[in-house]
């Protein structure tokens, strides 16, 4: 009883210290863009959200996130898997 009421203790200083944030996924503030091959058809996108690689035919092209959609249009360019 007593190890369980101070671990409770240590834990509540712990969310206490830093802000209440332990405890708060962090929000994404910058946008992101990344760029996904398509295995069925062969195409590259562009994307602002995380790709989703559960389906078998969505891949991630390349593991590089970027800070514009211009910079991610460009790097698809220059990628072989997106060139065929």
């Amino acid at each position: 009883m007593k190890r369980s009421l101070l671990c409770l203790g240590f834990l509540m200083v712990l969310v206490i210290a830093s802000g209440g944030r332990a405890l708060a996924q962090s929000a994404r503030t910058t946008p992101a863009f990344y760029i996904v091959l398509n295995s069925l058809t062969r195409n590259c996108s562009v994307v602002d959200k995380t790709p989703q690689t559960d389906t078998p035919n969505i891949t991630v092209a390349s593991d590089a996130v970027y800070k514009t959609r211009a910079e991610a249009e460009a790097a698809k360019n220059t990628l072989p898997s997106c060139n065929r």
